[in-house]
């Protein structure tokens, strides 16, 4: 908005769009605390039910905000657009999930999950047809735009549910996803290709660290489906606009181990009737409380530790 008066002062803006993001989610979450679905714990994750009775869906609160504040802060453009009504959407299916009494079936989710991500793909692939490529160190592999497409579709499903999966722990999902949202935009400044997205990641960031005040250990209150789905779909269009969708490998590495671990699991024993994974118990973070006796607050800093180690050596090698 303050673009429109002539105001040429990018680091003023993302300044002010922090504070107006952080402030406005902790005055939402404090104004619509009490009108959120309450949680009724969940019977086959580690620790499942000390989550009952909390406040679930959060997540509609601060995507709305961040939502808002981008729309306030950064100048618009029908892609921006694009992903605004998108992200909004994969929150929106994520809370009708939250708030349900008869949970959502997995089919069911991963249909319009699956329908958002073919739709953000398409919005990427006609703003961005210069990249349409993967690169692979030593040259890029141009690829059709109907290739390109259906890989992006799919990579974008893999994000929404790797993070949804990795939201198990007060304060895990937010944390990780703050670590991965940094070094993506650090490393595509370090690329040339960070100027679109560093103002959107910061309020990304604003938005999740507001929520995180409500949601660190002992928590009052629960992201749920409509924050992790939006979140998910957010650190792939970021990954996307970076320029090279391998980054994802690196810069989002634990949440993506994290959840599609468990995917994989579950997957190869229901359709390939194979049992794998016999003594790893997933989602991952569970498998560390459980098997390894770490303890919550270990889980979350020893693995944003590892993931911020391996996104600072991802980073190096990109700027060497």
């Amino acid at each position: 908005m303050l673009q429109f008066l002539g105001l040429e002062m990018p680091m003023l803006l993302m300044a002010l769009s922090a504070v107006f993001t952080f402030g406005a989610v902790i005055l939402a979450l404090k104004l619509f605390k009490n009108k959120l679905p309450v949680d009724g714990g969940r019977d086959f994750a580690f620790n499942g039910k000390l989550s009952k009775g909390k406040q679930r869906g959060a997540g509609i609160v601060f995507i709305c905000v961040f939502i808002l504040s981008s729309l306030i802060f950064i100048k618009p453009s029908i892609e921006l657009g694009m992903y605004y009504v998108l992200i909004f959407l994969g929150m929106l299916s994520g809370y009708l999930d939250d708030a349900s009494k008869v949970p959502w079936g997995e089919y069911k989710k991963g249909a319009i999950d699956l329908a958002i991500c073919l739709l953000t793909s398409g919005a990427f692939v006609w703003k961005n047809p210069d990249l349409l490529s993967v690169n692979l160190g030593f040259f890029d592999l141009k690829l059709h735009w109907a290739v390109f497409l259906a890989v992006s579709t799919v990579f974008l499903w893999m994000m929404i549910n790797a993070t949804n999966c990795s939201d198990g722990i007060d304060g895990f999902c937010g944390s990780l996803s703050v670590n991965s949202i940094i070094f993506i935009i650090l490393t595509a400044v370090a690329l040339g290709t960070g100027e679109e997205i560093k103002s959107l990641g910061a309020i990304m960031i604003f938005a999740i660290i507001a929520y995180l005040w409500y949601n660190a250990e002992p928590s009052t209150m629960m992201m749920g489906d409509a924050g992790s789905r939006a979140i998910g779909l957010f650190l792939g269009i970021l990954v996307l606009k970076s320029g090279n969708i391998l980054f994802a490998i690196p810069l989002c590495f634990i949440l993506l181990l994290d959840g599609l671990i468990g995917i994989f699991k579950v997957s190869v024993t229901r359709f390939l009737k194979i049992k794998v994974l016999k003594n790893i118990r997933t989602p991952l973070h569970d498998h560390f409380r459980k098997n390894k006796n770490w303890s919550n607050t270990q889980t979350i800093y020893r693995l944003n530790i590892i993931q911020a180690l391996i996104s600072f050596v991802t980073l190096m090698l990109v700027k060497m």
